[in-house]
C-alpha cells in the first residue's frame, strides 16, 4: 500500500473550525462571542462547515489544494477532542449536508479534505462512558475503558484517579482497544468517514494507542476503500516506526519546525539546522519523506508570528524554508496573513477578515511561494543537495534537483548583510549560467565554479 501519489503535491491548509469563517449564525450557541474576542478555553465564536464553503475562494485564490479539518464530530468542546457522537457533524457546525456540501465544492476545486481523527479518547458524553458512570460495575461498556477501582468518578475537581484517561484529564477518558469491541467499532467510524467523502485521516496521538496491529488493520480498512487516502500521525518526535507501509504516509513534522526555529532563533548554527533537517528525512523511506506534513504553526503550539516577535523579515524567511524542502507545507489557518497568538487558546484566535488587520506582504508572499511550488516539480518531487553551510555567517544553501530543473536556495539567518559565493560544481552548472530571482527581479552569475548572490538580513533566494 504505497504513498497516495497526490500528497507530496499537496499544499494543506489547516482550520480550527470554530475560528475560522461563520457562515450560518442559525447555528451559533446563545452564549456565542463575539467574533474576534479573545479567545478563552469554552467560548464559541461561531465558526462552522458554511463559513469555509463561503471562503473557498479565498483558498483557491491563496492556492491550497488540501485542507486538514481540526474535529468536526460531535461535542461539548471548542475543541471537540472530547468526541460524544463519531457519526455526527457538530450542530455548532452544522449538519451532514453541509459536510456533504463542503466535501463537494472542494472536489470540484481539485481540494482535498482529511479529518481529525481522536480515537484513544472520548469525551464523558460518549454512550458507552455514560453507560459506565450510571451503571458502574454492572455497565456493559465497562471494559470498553480501563477502571482502576468504583465508583467511577467523573466530575468532582482533580485528576482521573479510577480510571485511565489522557494525561489524567476526566474529560478525556481513554479508550481501551485491546477490546474486541473497541476496535470494530473504531474501524467502523474510520469506513464510515471515508465512505462519506474524505481523502483520508489526520490521527490523534496515535501512539497512545501502542498497538502496531491496530494500525496496521486501520490503515487496510481505509485503503481498502479509497486506495489514495492520506494517513498523517501526529508523533512528535523522529520515529520511523510510525511511517511506513504498515502505519502512516507521513507524520506531523514537528522536528522540522523545531530544526526551523533553533536557526532563526540562533540557538542552532546552519550546519546544524541542515544536519538535523538530512538526518530526519534520512530515517525514513523516500515516499514517507515527501509525505511528511511540514509545518510551522498548529493549534498546539505558540503562533510562528508571535514567537518571531512580529518580526516580518523572519516569518517571511521561515516560509521560505517551509516551501522549499520535501514534504507537504501544511499552513495553520492566519499564518499566511502573519496572525499572531501565545499558548492554548490564545493560538486560536478567529481569523480577522479585514484586511487592514493583515501583516503587509505576508498573503502576498505566501500564494507566491505556493505557485511557484505548484509551477517547479523540482520543489515537490525533486532530491535535496546541500550546497553551503556557513556557521559563522549564519548561512545556508541548498539545491532541490528533479532532472534538468534545479532550485537554488540560500538563506541569511543572520542581522547582518552577507555575500556569499555558493558552490555550484555539484549542480553542472557552468561558468556563465544565468539564474532568475524567483521572488522577484534580478539575474545571478556562476563564476568559475561558484554562485555569488547578496542577501540582506534575514531574507532568502530562490534562484533558477
Amino acid at each position: 500500500m504505497a504513498v497516495p501519489f497526490w500528497v507530496q503535491d499537496a499544499i494543506f491548509y489547516q482550520i480550527f473550525p470554530d475560528r475560522f469563517a461563520d457562515g450560518d449564525p442559525t447555528t451559533d450557541p446563545p452564549n456565542v462571542q463575539p467574533w474576534g474576542a479573545p479567545p478563552t478555553i469554552n467560548g464559541f465564536q461561531g465558526g462552522d462547515l458554511r463559513g469555509i464553503i463561503q471562503k473557498i475562494d479565498y483558498l483557491l485564490d491563496l492556492g491550497i489544494n488540501a485542507i486538514y479539518l481540526n474535529p468536526i464530530f460531535q461535542s461539548p468542546s471548542v475543541h471537540r477532542y472530547n468526541t460524544t457522537s463519531y457519526y455526527e457533524i457538530d450542530p455548532k457546525l452544522g449538519t451532514l449536508a453541509d459536510f456533504h456540501a463542503l466535501i463537494q465544492v472542494a472536489h470540484q476545486n481539485n481540494i482535498r479534505v482529511i479529518l481529525d481523527g481522536v480515537f484513544n479518547h472520548t469525551g464523558r458524553g460518549f454512550f458507552a462512558f455514560t453507560d459506565l458512570l450510571e451503571n458502574q460495575e454492572k455497565s456493559p461498556y465497562k471494559d470498553w475503558y480501563t477502571v482502576l477501582s468504583y465508583p467511577v468518578d467523573a466530575y468532582t475537581p482533580g485528576e482521573a484517579r479510577d480510571y485511565l484517561a489522557w494525561w489524567k484529564i476526566k474529560s478525556l477518558p481513554k479508550l481501551n482497544t485491546t477490546n474486541p469491541a473497541v476496535r470494530s467499532y473504531l474501524l467502523g467510524v474510520a469506513r464510515y468517514w471515508i465512505e462519506q467523502g474524505i481523502d483520508g485521516w489526520r490521527l490523534d496521538v496515535p501512539n497512545e494507542i501502542d498497538d502496531d496491529a491496530f494500525w496496521a488493520e486501520f490503515r487496510s480498512i481505509v485503503r481498502s476503500i479509497n486506495p489514495e487516502a492520506y494517513l498523517v500521525g501526529e508523533i512528535w518526535e523522529a520515529d520511523p516506526r510510525w511511517a511506513n507501509d504498515t502505519h502512516f504516509d507521513g507524520l506531523m513534522d514537528y522536528p522540522f519546525r523545531t530544526a526551523v526555529l533553533g536557526l532563526l532563533g540562533k540557538t542552532m548554527p546552519a550546519s546544524a539546522f541542515a544536519s538535523r533537517i538530512e538526518a530526519v528525512m534520512g530515517m525514513y523511506p523516500r515516499a514517507n519523506t515527501y509525505a511528511m506534513l511540514q509545518l510551522l504553526g498548529s493549534h498546539d503550539v505558540e503562533r510562528f508570528a508571535t514567537l518571531m516577535e512580529g518580526d516580518l523579515r523572519k516569518i517571511q524567511l521561515g516560509f521560505l524554508i517551509q516551501f522549499a524542502l520535501p514534504g507537504a507545507p501544511s499552513v495553520y489557518y492566519g499564518d499566511e496573513i502573519g496572525l499572531e497568538g501565545g499558548k492554548d487558546p490564545d493560538n486560536r484566535r478567529a481569523f480577522p477578515w479585514d484586511p487592514a488587520a493583515w501583516r503587509p506582504g505576508m498573503l502576498e508572499l505566501t500564494r507566491l511561494l505556493i505557485s511557484l511550488r505548484k509551477r517547479l516539480p523540482a520543489l515537490r518531487r525533486g532530491s535535496y543537495l546541500r550546497l553551503l553551510a556557513d556557521d559563522a555567517r549564519g548561512c545556508l544553501a541548498f539545491a532541490r534537483v528533479l532532472g534538468d530543473e534545479k532550485v537554488v536556495v540560500a538563506l541569511n539567518a543572520s542581522s547582518t548583510r552577507r555575500s556569499l559565493k555558493i558552490p555550484v560544481a555539484s549542480l553542472g552548472m557552468p561558468d556563465g549560467h544565468i539564474l532568475q530571482n524567483l521572488l522577484g527581479p534580478g539575474e545571478y552569475y556562476v563564476t568559475g565554479t561558484e554562485l555569488g548572490v547578496i542577501l540582506e538580513p534575514w531574507t532568502g533566494l530562490w534562484l533558477a
